[in-house]
């Protein structure tokens, strides 16, 4: 498994270093729109397994609805969440199938919606900021360095169980690793690309990103056990789905983009 992630790594890594540093806002706006797709349709998968193609098309246009609206017309995204939930219950009031179920099925399609484009939409957000460009590739790199120090320091040295009955692999020890990883990013890339960052700003922002990463992953893993699977999906060799890939990315960019908008 680790050769499968480190290949899969390999491949995608230079693309998102294209789309991230080099592509206008608007390119990396339509890259991710293609991730939030796959990621809304896992996540359906997970949460509702059984959602025909009606109900898989009410959320996936929804949920493109409201990323649009959030990446690039914050002022409407309220009207348009609204809008969407409007066409959800009239949608179950057309066909429902068990009326016992309809709270639990609207419960479910306003979570895809919330935890996917809402929470995704800090990225293009982010990006479009001054030196956007660089904070973006900035939060990926503390993200993936965070998850990679926490796997190989608990490898090594994890003893104690983090959160066992959600995760019972993860240690603290890999815990403590994976924020000491997201604050040498933190460092590295402000040296490199944000040198408008003090020491101390970077070093929060790595320990901010270094923490909810974690909690972000450790929440898609709970979300999983609620759901009796193991990964979202198969789409990427190593690392099972697109949603098993983005969910520490859904915690940390929403995070990032509030600690950006309040130290600069």
């Amino acid at each position: 498994m680790l050769r499968d992630r480190i290949i899969t790594a390999l491949i995608a890594l230079p693309l998102v270093v294209v789309l991230t540093l080099f592509a206008s806002t608007g390119i990396f706006f339509t890259a991710t729109l293609v991730l939030v797709v796959l990621a809304v349709l896992e996540a359906l998968y997970v949460f509702r397994p059984q959602a025909d193609v009606a109900l898989k098309g009410l959320v996936l246009g929804g949920g493109l609805g409201i990323y649009t609206s959030a990446c690039w017309y914050p002022s409407l995204f309220a009207q348009v969440f609204s809008i969407a939930f409007l066409l959800l219950g009239t949608f179950y009031l057309l066909r429902f199938k068990d009326i016992v179920l309809v709270i639990n099925d609207c419960a479910v399609v306003l979570l895809v919606w919330a935890y996917v484009p809402v929470l995704f939409s800090y990225t293009v957000l982010l990006h479009a900021l001054p030196n956007g460009h660089e904070l973006v590739f900035m939060v990926l790199l503390m993200t993936m360095l965070c998850d990679t120090s926490a796997y190989f320091a608990g490898t090594r040295w994890g003893k104690h169980r983090l959160y066992p009955a959600v995760s019972p692999k993860k240690s603290i020890e890999g815990a403590v690793g994976g924020i000491c990883g997201a604050v040498f990013a933190a460092l590295v890339s402000k040296w490199i690309y944000v040198p408008e960052f003090s020491f101390f700003t970077a070093l929060g922002f790595g320990i901010v990103i270094g923490v909810f990463a974690q909690v972000g992953d450790l929440f898609e893993s709970l979300l999983k056990r609620s759901a009796q699977i193991k990964d979202s999906g198969q789409l990427l060799p190593g690392h099972g789905g697109m949603l098993d890939r983005l969910d520490s990315l859904l915690f940390t960019f929403p995070l990032a983009y509030l600690y950006v908008k309040l130290v600069l």
